[in-house]
Order: structure tokens, then sequence, then C-alpha cells
């Protein structure tokens, strides 16, 4: 995003509009700018209409600096995933799509968030620590995507200055692992500029009682209990107990 400064009448209206706060008032030299090295092409503030002239305004964008807007703007679709924004259906779906399975966790590392943002370099440094655990990220996910080598973590080196409004790193492993990706989680928050939120996914059958509250206590953190109830969308659930027994792959 840039700013016309022939169209600009330093009214700061947009300023508050930007959730990284990358619009900046220059007082003595009576201006407004916004630094590109901190905008994350989200569009909020054009979207806003909060500019009385017009002055704020979406220049091109071309690589890397498209995958801003990416994993920035909401209604941007992802050209490989084809899902708008930064992450994946996730559990929404699980009933069709069996991404999670029984006696495995899925874990997702939200990077940024509105406020902070997250550079690549953050997310690189998250995604390698990870690697270490012999995970294998979702291949659907819009950042696995980037990854030059998805079984290190690692990303193309032009694409390490970018920085974005959020990330989402993904992927899954055996329940007895969790803790050790709790605690791998734990180590590389104190390498990085940013902050993450750990999601942890799990299937829960009938009355089955869910285990990990009290795995995920154990490791000093205390779980915020959300549940989705999938619906199949009109298609055929995925047998779950076949996939157990090695007839679905």
């Amino acid at each position: 995003m840039i700013i016309d400064e022939s169209l600009c009448t330093r009214c700061t209206e947009c300023v508050a509009y930007c959730p990284v706060q990358a619009i900046h008032i220059h007082k003595a030299e009576k201006r407004v700018q916004v630094s590109l090295d901190e905008c994350v092409e989200c569009g909020v503030c054009l979207r806003a209409q909060v500019c009385p002239t017009g002055a704020l305004q979406q220049q091109p964008l071309s690589w890397p600096r498209t995958i801003r807007s990416a994993l920035s703007d909401p209604l941007v679709v992802h050209p490989e995933t084809r899902i708008p924004g930064r992450g994946t259906e996730e559990m929404k779906t699980n009933d069709v799509t069996g991404r999670y399975r029984v006696g495995r966790v899925g874990l997702a590392l939200e990077m940024g968030r509105p406020g902070a943002g997250a550079g690549f370099r953050d997310i690189q440094r998250v995604a390698q620590k990870m690697a270490t655990l012999g995970v294998t990220f979702e291949p659907l996910n819009p950042v696995t995507k980037m990854m030059s080598d998805p079984t290190a973590g690692t990303f193309p080196r032009e694409i390490l200055g970018e920085r974005v409004l959020s990330a989402i790193i993904e992927f899954d492993l055996p329940v007895a692992q969790l803790p050790q990706a709790i605690q791998a989680a734990r180590e590389v928050a104190q390498e990085i500029d940013t902050v993450f939120s750990l999601d942890i996914c799990a299937l829960v059958h009938g009355n089955e009682k869910l285990p990990l509250p009290d795995l995920i206590r154990q490791q000093g953190l205390e779980p915020s209990l959300n549940g989705k109830t999938n619906v199949g969308l009109g298609r055929p659930i995925f047998d779950f107990a076949l996939a157990a027994e090695g007839q679905v792959s």
C-alpha cells in the first residue's frame, strides 16, 4: 500500500486502521507515509474507505511481495491451495478428508496476528525447530508450499525479508510425541520477535474422554477447549475404522 502525497491532506484518518502500525505521521516533514518494510499488504486501510481524497492506493505487487497479500488479505485466494487467507480447512472437514487420524494430533502454530505480524525469518526459525521432530508439514498449507526444503523447514532466501499479518505452520504427530512438540515450541518462542498460538487438534468419538487436556496441563499449559462438529458436507464420510486397520490410505 502507498499514499499518493499529491492527494493526501494529512488528515491521518488512516493511521488507526493499520493492524501492524505501518502508517506513520512525520510531523517535521508534514507528511503521512506507509512503511513498505512494515506493511503486510492486508488491504485493511483501503477497504475501510476512510481516506476522503483517495490518497491510499494499492500499488502493483510482484514476487516475492505478493506473499504478503496472499497470507494477510483474507480476500486473496492462494493460487496453490485455492483457499482464501493464511490457512487450510484444518478440522472443519476432517470427517471427509481424514487428515487427523486416531492416535495422532494435529498441531498448528499460528504466527503473528493483528498488532504484531510475523517475518519469514521467524517463521523459518519455528519451522526448522519443528522439523527436528521429524514431522511432515501439511502439504496443502500455503506456508508449506513456499518451503524450499519441507524436511528441514527452510524457505527460499528471497522471501526471508517478507512480512505477513499471520501465517500458520501445520503438521501432525503421534499423541505420545505431543510433550516433545510443546517443549520445542517453548524453546523456539525465546528466539523470535513475534507471537504465536498453539492449536492442538484431535478426534473424539461418541462419549470418549479426550485425553489431551490432562496431557497439556502436565506440560504447564492451560488449554482453552473448542469443539468443531463435522457434518460431511453432503459427501461420503471418511472411515476411520478402516484407516486404523490400514485399509484406507
